[in-house]
């Protein structure tokens, strides 16, 4: 296992107690349409975790089948606006590279908003700490973990 995806499993662990059932695939899961093709789920099922300023630093766990809609979650904020974190950003706040970061066991403590769509799902998948890892959860288990507010964010 990645190291990377090592230390979010033990991460997990120690922080919430729960034992993650990471997959990694060689080929990536960078995009949500290549995770769904690789686990074999529907778009919709893929947790993207996407890192946003909106005059602070926020997560929205989205639905790969869906964009954020960044009027609305600058409103959720009472920002100006918002717009995707700077790569360097995510990585020294959350402590996770882009396309690895999953929904919860970040470095900062952030607001994180989960897509209100992924809640018709008994299972979705979510980024495990690289672009080759994902684990499966249940979204009331992210709300939980993340003390995540679940809204109306796509646009």
């Amino acid at each position: 296992m990645h190291e990377r995806a090592a230390a979010f499993k033990q991460r997990a662990a120690e922080s919430f107690g729960i034992e993650v059932d990471v997959h990694e695939f060689p080929e990536g899961t960078k995009t949500a349409a290549d995770a769904a093709a690789v686990v074999g789920c529907d778009l919709a099922q893929i947790a993207s975790s996407l890192a946003f300023v909106a005059d602070r630093f926020v997560v929205s766990v989205t639905s790969g089948a869906n964009r954020v809609d960044t009027e609305r979650l600058a409103a959720l904020q009472g920002a100006d606006g918002a717009q995707m974190a700077d790569p360097d950003e995510v990585s020294s706040t959350l402590g996770w590279s882009i396309g690895g970061v999953p929904p919860f066991c970040h470095d900062t403590q952030v607001p994180v908003y989960l897509d209100e769509t992924l809640t018709d799902y008994d299972t979705v998948w979510a980024a495990a700490g690289t672009p080759e890892a994902v684990f499966p959860i249940h979204p009331e288990e992210i709300v939980e973990h993340a003390d995540a507010t679940v809204v109306d964010i796509a646009e």
